[in-house]
């Protein structure tokens, strides 16, 4: 049952931020939309470090020094893997409002994916009591995830809108974005007697691709124009809230 909730938080948090498109007329208020970026990206920073990389490398104690070895490896592979992505995702040439549409939606599904995985490594590791991991620590990487895809979702939801889609089109192309959160969660939870033994890889892997997210996108479109401000109090908030959280539930 934790897992099954686990799972499914991310993709409640994708919905509820897709719901946005009902309550508004247009796009979410310059202010809210920077603290949002800021605390999303607090959130994933806090939940990287404490639920993922600081694993990773306790993984890997019975080897000394070369425990930061698994960790730079999958780090810096998941943050190849998302930039990866972004180049496969640029637009190239004038489209249809139609491509559009279909571009966005896929571009935010393959960016979902990894988040998805995230969650499922950490629950697989901590199922089979591998290093500190627990089911509360992957409680907390599923909420953090959740908190990110609140303004995601609003952000996906919104532009839809004014393409010209109808609120619940909108709604549902950015809900089903990401509906690929708990299928590949799944599918690394099924694979869990292959994935055990390059978890402290697959950690860091999933950390690199949150801090690509975080770096590349979410803070500087917080810190973007005026009120930059409110998106470093944001991100504050988010990284003290979670690190609480992970660290007292962990």
């Amino acid at each position: 049952m934790g897992l099954f909730i686990g799972l499914i938080i991310p993709l409640l948090g994708t919905m509820l931020g897709s719901a946005f498109v009902f309550m508004m007329k247009d796009f979410l208020k310059p202010k809210l939309q920077k603290t949002l970026l800021g605390f999303a990206s607090g959130v994933m920073v806090a939940a990287s470090v404490w639920s993922l990389l600081i694993p990773s490398i306790e993984m890997g104690s019975d080897i000394g020094k070369w425990a930061v070895m698994p960790p730079t490896v999958g780090f810096l592979a998941g943050m190849g893997f998302r930039l990866g992505v972004a180049v496969a995702d640029k637009p190239e040439g004038p489209r249809s409002k139609l491509s559009k549409t279909a571009m966005l939606a896929l571009a935010v599904t393959i960016h979902n994916l990894p988040e998805g995985m995230a969650v499922g490594v950490v629950f697989a590791g901590a199922e089979g009591g591998v290093g500190s991991l627990t089911a509360a620590g992957a409680l907390a990487v599923s909420i953090g995830i959740a908190v990110q895809n609140i303004p995601e979702g609003a952000i996906i939801s919104m532009p839809l809108k004014s393409a010209g889609n109808s609120k619940f089109k909108s709604f549902l192309i950015g809900s089903l974005s990401g509906i690929v959160q708990p299928l590949g969660g799944l599918l690394v939870v099924w694979l869990a007697s292959m994935v055990i033994p390059i978890m402290p890889y697959l950690l860091a892997f999933a950390a690199g691709a949150m801090f690509y997210v975080v770096v590349e996108e979410l803070i500087p479109e917080a810190s973007e124009g005026e009120h930059s401000n409110l998106g470093t109090i944001g991100f504050a908030i988010g990284f003290v809230l979670m690190m609480v959280l992970d660290v007292v539930l962990g």
